[in-house]
């Protein structure tokens, strides 16, 4: 019996994704698709229309994975600053099998300039971490944990910027305790 397509999509999706994540959008192949995928170049196309709209589906299901992970750690009843740690340990362990880096970060710097799509998704994906950061970091400055004096914004963009680039010196080689050493950094910073 064949796979339902639903099934086919979600793992060419999934496929799609991982390629995209290792090498970027350039530098993913149509073949390197077919290849990641194990779809024919035609039901790639007759499936997916276009390359593009590939990586856009490959790209919100990232960002869906990655933000359904955080948002659940950062509704949690820990104390505000505990939350923060895990979210900056969890970036600094990485994820088994996952390639290094960060396809939202990688997309930022290769196509959010040019594409108007593409930086208009991420600005979103940007605007729900900042505000279920900053409801985190409130929480903490109401709780006493951070300086009610801080910028609860300012200190929300600012653990995505560590955690972004956490992400690329991850890519760049970094090792664990370098990382750990930057999210060490951050909380003393916040």
């Amino acid at each position: 019996m064949a796979r339902p397509r639903k099934f086919e999509e979600e793992r060419a999706v999934d496929a799609a994704m991982r390629a995209f994540w290792t090498a970027g959008y350039e530098a993913t192949s149509t073949q390197d698709l077919c290849e990641a995928t194990g779809l024919g170049r035609s039901s790639i196309y007759n499936t997916f229309r276009s390359k593009h709209d590939l990586f856009e589906k490959a790209l919100d299901r990232y960002m869906a994975g990655k933000n359904a992970a955080t948002f659940a750690l950062l509704e949690t009843d820990l104390p505000a600053r505990e939350r923060l740690r895990t979210m900056l340990e969890r970036t600094a362990e990485g994820e088994a099998g996952d390639p290094a880096g960060c396809l939202v970060v990688n997309s930022l710097v290769e196509l959010a300039p040019r594409d108007p799509d593409i930086a208009a998704r991420l600005k979103r994906d940007e605007e729900l971490r900042v505000a279920a950061l900053r409801a985190v970091i409130e929480s903490g400055m109401r709780a006493g944990e951070i300086d009610p004096g801080k910028d609860a914004t300012a200190l929300a963009h600012f653990v995505i910027a560590t955690i972004s680039g956490m992400r690329v010196a991850a890519r760049g080689g970094a090792g664990r305790e370098t990382l750990d050493a930057i999210a060490e950094t951050a909380m003393t910073a916040i």
